[in-house]
């Protein structure tokens, strides 16, 4: 049961997240910690999730949402400001609880910041120090005073530092839930019942100019051999029509559906989809849809961080299984020829579509036993009280 306002001065957060999957996860966590405690007020800076789940966004997150080393430095004076105000905000009404969610370099300068000043920091989906940089996590003790993880295996790595921290299983565990036949899904995005393949560009106006038009060309050759097929390209929330004005000529010529519907129900319409890294993937592969990942950033970008990042594989699905349940095409290995070999036999055959499938199944069960937004918003309110 959700406690009513105290006689106490009600508590006060600043919550934070600079991109789409970030904000959708700080936005169910908001929801939750408000059924604790429905006199909390949540403030920050973040999307359209965060807003819906009732915290004032006084620093729209839209045009923050970058990817790679050159894309950060031509958004550089837009994320000072930024960060510099809200080093201001909670400098002149210090909060409770500073909730940092994702968006790593950013967080970690306001963690730093915060903590420099004596207010407390929660931080939800700490940096993948398991990929590069594994001494980061000794930064982590120095910055925050919890960390809220959600992958399994890095609750050890923070253990080890001495880091404070909780695994609190992953949310999407919970918010990813099919509920929709195929059939259900094309119904309400008003799209023909026919063989579905999602182009899936990303979240951020980086992606959309590196990755989309890998998509739009893999899409074209698709369409050679599987002249059936349709397409359907989510749009997210923080993606506007200008960002994609360049490729309007190539997506009508496609008859690509764009479509600003419920993601999970864009997903839910497809048979295959080729999609961008990032945290889509896992929502595809909790809904059991096989998928190609195509990625590519700034070529300073990638050069920089090959020499860091030390990892087997990108999409977070072949990360949690340990192994290459799902085609991975990077940087100069994007090449459409390729991407379309395998996104056309995830269509035409069978046997090597469900057992794509059967390895996407076993996803769910290594994620946690539900309840994530639930068990980080306790934990956020059990740190305040």
């Amino acid at each position: 049961m959700p406690t009513q306002a105290t006689k106490d001065k009600p508590k006060n957060v600043v919550i934070v997240a600079g991109e789409a999957s970030g904000d959708a996860h700080a936005g169910r966590l908001v929801t939750e910690l408000k059924k604790l405690d429905n006199a909390i007020a949540v403030r920050g800076m973040g999307g359209d999730n965060l807003r819906k789940a009732g915290t004032d966004i006084f620093i729209d997150m839209t045009d923050l949402a970058v990817v790679g080393i050159v894309e950060v430095l031509l958004k550089y004076r837009q994320i000072k400001a930024a960060l510099n105000r809200l080093k201001q905000d909670i400098t002149d009404n210090p909060p409770d609880l500073l909730i940092l969610v994702d968006y790593q370099e950013f967080n970690q300068r306001l963690a730093a910041y915060a903590k420099s000043i004596g207010i407390k920091v929660l931080f939800y989906i700490g940096p993948q120090v398991w990929a590069w940089r594994p001494k980061r996590v000794y930064k982590m003790a120095r910055i925050v005073d919890h960390m809220a993880v959600i992958l399994p295996f890095e609750k050890k790595l923070y253990e080890d530092a001495n880091v404070p921290v909780t695994f609190t299983g992953h949310p999407l565990t919970d918010e990813v839930v099919a509920d929709k036949t195929r059939q259900q899904a094309r119904a309400q995005l008003k799209i023909a019942d026919k063989t579905t393949v999602g182009l899936f560009p990303g979240s951020r106006s980086g992606e959309i100019k590196r990755v989309l038009p890998i998509l739009l060309e893999s899409a074209k050759l698709i369409i050679k051999q599987r002249p059936d097929v349709q397409f359907v390209l989510p749009v997210a929330s923080t993606i506007n029509d200008k960002h994609l004005a360049h490729f309007q000529s190539a997506l009508s010529e496609l008859s690509v559906t764009t479509t600003r519907a419920p993601f999970y129900d864009v997903i839910q319409a497809c048979d295959v989809i080729l999609t961008a890294s990032g945290t889509a993937t896992l929502e595809i592969g909790l809904l059991n849809v096989p998928m190609v990942i195509v990625y590519r950033v700034a070529a300073l970008s990638y050069f920089t961080l090959s020499k860091l990042v030390n990892i087997k594989f990108l999409g977070l699905v072949n990360i949690i299984s340990e192994r290459e349940i799902v085609k991975e095409f990077v940087q100069h290995q994007a090449k459409p020829a390729q991407i379309v070999k395998e996104a056309v036999k995830l269509l035409n055959d069978t046997k090597y579509y469900e057992t794509r499938q059967h390895e996407l199944s076993l996803l769910r069960k290594q994620l946690g036993d539900g309840n994530g937004s639930k068990n980080v918003a306790q934990l956020a309110y059990d740190m305040m009280t």
